[in-house]
């Protein structure tokens, strides 16, 4: 099998950004609770978040899931669009000799949908492969990766890997309660979209990890911790306090599986991107790998400026690592996302 690189990355966030200090003036006027908000904002760790349904001009809480589940693919595919041509461009990979394009979200369905929509637009052929990947969770960008590398390791033409989530389309009908609290102060939206290729293929004008492996470990006994569940009114969170706890226990070992079949140790990786899922589950991962506040600096900043972007949050760390400080020729990366399941997911990455 030929070794597959991470070619280039393109981003897309809606125009509307939400400072998290606005968010108190705008609850409900039954809605109590503007005290326990405001702790939770500013032990948050976040400034603003990006979202496709701004509730300072519109209040979506109580529509409909085929209403949002419509709302998605209108402003889903402009986003698709503006990240996939990006990605392309930085790549020089003309859009008719992609092979695979893999979407991933959680947040939004509807066939036809933003994939095949995506292959007209963008000028891919027709016979282009599609894949969806659905209702993972943050931890999808890894599988749809490993999916991807599958593909270019086997055929001549690159993949696309998009996910796409306006996790904003999803607030739920007052009243609130602490844990959404948490989780209406937590989501942003973004696409994001990589270029993977065989690394024999067309040389990149910036560097392009190589991906050596990818490794997952599903806690069953905690699944109750974190779930995503379809509803009337959109798609309902559950969200433990726990996780942060359940995850520093879980990694130490799935990072020890990825690292140990290449003769490798935590002392030895450069470059770490950790899925900026919350203050908190970043301190998870420094804590237990035992990390120091450099390794996961970026994912802190995508934390403060984005949000939790779900499947969009990790190649949103990702790409500012590779735009500030890229993976050195022959230096290795983790990259590592959490989500429902309990499900923790890995990639070993290696830079050329």
């Amino acid at each position: 099998m030929e070794a597959v690189q991470i070619s280039s990355i393109g981003t897309a966030l809606p125009p509307a950004a939400l400072d998290q200090a606005e968010l108190p003036g705008l609850l409900p006027a039954d809605q109590p609770g503007e005290r326990l908000l405001r702790r939770i904002l500013a032990g948050s760790g976040i400034r603003k978040r990006h979202l496709v349904i701004d509730p300072r001009v519109e209040d979506g809480s109580r529509w409909s899931t085929s209403t949002r589940m419509r709302r998605f693919q209108d402003e889903g595919l402009p986003l698709a669009t503006e990240a996939v041509g990006e990605a392309l461009d930085r790549a020089g990979v003309p859009s008719e000799e992609v092979g695979l394009l893999c979407l991933v979200s959680s947040t939004g369905y509807g066939t036809p949908g933003v994939d095949s929509r995506l292959l007209r637009d963008l000028g891919m052929r027709p016979s282009t492969r599609r894949l969806v990947v659905g209702h993972m969770g943050c931890f999808a960008a890894l599988p749809g990766l490993a999916a991807c590398v599958d593909f270019a390791s086997c055929h001549p033409e690159p993949a696309v890997l998009l996910s796409l989530e306006l996790s904003s389309l999803h607030l739920q009908p007052p009243p609130w309660d602490v844990e959404q609290f948490v989780i209406n102060s937590l989501f942003g939206d973004a696409a994001v979209a990589l270029v993977v290729e065989g690394d024999a293929g067309r040389p990149p004008d910036h560097p392009a990890p190589l991906v050596l492996d990818l490794a997952s470990h599903t806690d069953h006994g905690h699944e109750e911790h974190m779930t995503w569940e379809v509803g009337d009114q959109g798609f309902r969170m559950g969200l433990s306090t726990a996780i942060p706890d359940l995850i520093a226990t879980c990694l130490p070992g799935l990072v020890a599986d990825l690292l140990s079949p290449h003769g490798l140790t935590p002392g030895d990786v450069d470059w770490w991107a950790v899925h900026p899922g919350g203050r908190r589950i970043i301190e998870a991962a420094e804590e237990s790998l035992s990390l120091g506040p450099a390794a996961t600096r970026a994912s802190r900043h995508v934390l403060q400026e984005y949000g939790n972007c779900s499947s969009a949050g990790l190649p949103l760390v990702m790409a500012e690592l590779q735009d500030t400080t890229p993976l050195a020729p022959g230096k290795h990366g983790v990259a590592m996302t959490f989500g429902p399941g309990l499900t923790l997911y890995t990639a070993l990455l290696q830079g050329t």
